[in-house]
């Protein structure tokens, strides 16, 4: 059974693989939590941009069409 020194070798050879592999797919968990975190950031911040953007354009939408109401009355 798993007695011999070679199944015993391979069992342990096995284990160390996994142990490894943990440890990467931890780190890498890690790295993707920072950079979702990084994309949430941003995605707040490129949406607050928009939303002021939209603001300024539609002020200036108003502006527009009070210019044109404004030189309608003088025709």
């Amino acid at each position: 059974m798993a007695n011999h020194p070679a199944d015993l070798n391979f069992l342990e050879t096995k284990i160390d693989a996994l142990i490894r592999l943990c440890h990467q797919l931890t780190e890498e968990n890690q790295m993707l939590r920072e950079e979702q975190a990084d994309l949430m950031s941003e995605r707040s911040h490129l949406l607050e941009k928009n939303s002021l953007a939209r603001t300024r354009i539609e002020g200036i939408v108003q502006r527009l069409k009070s210019i044109e109401a404004g030189s309608q009355q003088y025709e």
